[in-house]
């Protein structure tokens, strides 16, 4: 990263400011899961409830800043408005490459 110029960080380096999107998800599964759902009887409780919560905020979780839909839907869009645009560029490459072809 040093070599390319990138920073390796945009804020203070070791807090919150640091990775603050992990931060905040950290933050609200320990609200919604830890905290509400113990005291924990095992380890194995603890990781089936974090599935549960994963799978819920992935999937069923709508979140107001991106549209009222959940994460794994927005992620679905921006993939499939990739391919769209890749597909709409596709005749001018075709073309483009059938011009270059007529001129070497």
């Amino acid at each position: 990263m040093a070599e390319s110029g990138i920073e390796p960080s945009v804020g203070s380096v070791g807090d919150s400011y640091d990775n603050a999107l992990a931060e905040t998800i950290n933050g609200l599964f320990k609200a919604d899961v830890i905290h509400r759902r113990g005291p924990w009887r095992s380890f194995g409780a603890v990781e089936f409830a974090t599935l549960e919560w994963v799978d819920w905020f992935n999937d069923r979780c709508l979140l107001d800043p991106i549209g009222n839909i959940p994460p794994a839907e927005a992620e679905a869009n921006f993939y499939a408005a990739l391919e769209t645009r890749d597909e709409a560029a596709q005749p001018m490459i075709t073309r483009l490459r059938q011009t270059r072809r007529g001129s070497f």
